[in-house]
């Protein structure tokens, strides 16, 4: 499947190729114009247009060949199978930095505290031991200065 895709990919590119050359090759209908002004080529303003010949021929084959490479390539892209995976699956396992602890961690669990006032109150005192108490902030905030 992907040899498949490979070649339709490098008949796409050298019918594009083809196109520009193709084109650049061709005469212009705009060049004809000044030479049936003077020389009296034809009787018509822009010259005698005839049948088209071998470039533009070319030029339509190179062009249906383009479109139905394109088609191919999109008829194969859209029923790939999922087998071979995706880009970031074969990247190596890289480790993260480390990251800076969460506000959240730093302010104390204060639900417990209803729990110590009761256990206090009660009178036991293992209970109210094991609960530790919420603190109000860093021990100098609390010092007023003199």
């Amino acid at each position: 499947m992907n040899t498949v895709f490979n070649i339709i990919v490098i008949v796409q590119v050298l019918s594009a190729l083809t196109i520009i050359g193709l084109v650049l090759l061709q005469h212009g209908k705009g060049a004809d114009m000044g030479a049936a002004f003077g020389s009296g080529a034809s009787g018509s303003l822009f010259g005698a247009t005839g049948s088209s010949n071998f470039l533009s021929k070319s030029t339509g084959a190179a062009a249906a060949l383009f479109f139905i490479a394109t088609l191919a390539l999109v008829y194969l892209g859209n029923h790939r199978s999922a087998v071979t995976g995706g880009v970031m699956e074969n990247l190596p396992a890289a480790s993260a930095p480390a990251a800076a602890p969460s506000p959240a961690a730093a302010i104390p669990d204060t639900s417990a505290a209803p729990a110590a006032a009761s256990a206090a109150a009660s009178g036991s005192a293992s209970a109210a031991a094991s609960v530790p108490a919420p603190s109000t902030g860093s021990a100098q905030s609390n010092q007023i200065p003199k």
